[in-house]
């Protein structure tokens, strides 16, 4: 199938294929016709299976078709559970929307940041991406109205709900009008998500799309027995060993992540960290460096590891494994995108050996388990 085939119109093929995006994914050709249809949708996929433009474009093909589209209230609201996030859903759009026949202007709103710059570029805006906590404080400066909001997009809804947005994304909801196209798009389906999607979706449809396995046998997966004291001292040996010249590294916190760089730089390695102790403008600047090559080595906790989308990442290290099987599910998943191969390294301590045995068992693969001290004689 080819994008021809769904419905859009032939200024969304002709940027499609000036972006050289030739074939649709599994879940583009079930959401895009749904989404043009005005139907109700609940999808549920991996990150990296290209959610984002499964719904970013029929939105703005329905944007073509909206008459009142030249009034200043927001028509579509996309609810994301970052900052990155935010930014990049911005991002696609804008990148879809270059050379339609109606503009479409769209802005993003996140906290860590001064407000009064939002609330500016909130003018005139068709789309609007946002964080709930931000969008409600635009709601109470009356900086924002959502009265007019036509589709409701609730991304990374999986991660949104564990965050702890239920009550804000719940109050927002009720903002709404109730006639609207609701979009639940999801890496994972829970029980809270069941239970928001019977109370937000209508005769929803239902695309399920279970790729993580397919996903997976494009990544290589060895893991080391290393004791915590010698993680960084190995850690630096695979770097110089593989030579990695891109590689994320996942730490579980905030000061470990610090701890990796600091000692990465003081043996003359570029590497920089990424996580909510960061300031916005540093955390912009740290991914844009990461993502066009110019940085070699990011640190990222699991969370801020949701905003880095990038086709052909070579490497992955687990420092320190995630408490969710499923977390490291998402942060392999980081490498071996778009058809290309990567590979995925664990550094597991001897007391990490029996969480790492429900990891393999969860996601249904065995991964190679080297003693470290056999690899450095």
């Amino acid at each position: 199938m080819s994008f021809t085939t769904l419905g859009l119109s032939p200024d969304l093929l002709k940027i499609l294929s000036n972006q050289n995006f030739a074939l649709p994914t599994p879940i583009q050709e079930k959401a895009i016709p749904a989404i043009l249809n005005r139907q109700d949708v609940l999808g549920i996929a991996k990150t990296g299976s290209g959610k984002t433009a499964s719904y970013v474009l029929p939105i703005l093909m329905n944007l073509q078709k909206a008459a009142e589209l030249k009034n200043r209230h927001v028509h579509v609201l996309v609810l994301v559970p970052t900052r990155e996030l935010a930014e990049q859903v911005k991002a696609v759009f804008q990148a879809f929307s270059k050379g339609l026949a109606v503009p479409v202007k769209t802005t993003a709103v996140f906290g860590g940041v001064s407000i009064n710059p939002q609330m500016t570029a909130l003018q005139n805006v068709n789309v609007l991406v946002a964080t709930p906590g931000r969008l409600l404080d635009l709601v109470d400066s009356n900086a924002v109205h959502l009265g007019s909001i036509e589709t409701l997009v609730l991304d990374e809804a999986d991660k949104m709900l564990n965050l702890g947005f239920k009550d804000e994304v719940d109050r927002i909801i009720s903002l709404l009008p109730v006639k609207r196209q609701n979009i639940l798009l999801s890496a994972t389906l829970n029980a809270d998500l069941r239970l928001i999607h019977q109370v937000l979706l209508t005769d929803p449809e239902v695309i399920v799309i279970e790729s993580e396995e397919a996903s997976l046998a494009q990544i290589k997966q060895v893991a080391y027995i290393v004791s915590d004291e010698k993680k960084g001292p190995f850690l630096r040996y695979l770097i110089n060993h593989h030579e990695m010249k891109q590689v994320l590294i996942f730490a579980s916190a905030v000061h470990t992540a610090d701890a990796i760089v600091n000692k990465l730089r003081k043996n003359n390695f570029d590497a920089k960290a990424i996580h909510s102790k960061k300031s916005q403008g540093a955390r912009t600047e740290t991914l844009y460096l990461f993502k066009s090559g110019k940085l070699r080595i990011l640190v990222a906790t699991d969370l801020m590891g949701r905003g880095i989308d990038i086709n052909e990442l070579p490497f992955v290290v687990n420092y320190e494994l995630p408490r969710s099987p499923k977390d490291y599910i998402h942060r392999i998943g980081r490498t071996g995108r778009a058809g290309s191969i990567g590979e995925a390294i664990s550094l597991v301590s001897p007391d990490e050996l029996s969480h790492f045995e429900v990891i393999q068992k969860k996601m249904g693969k065995e991964v190679e388990l080297i003693d470290s001290g056999s690899v450095l004689k």
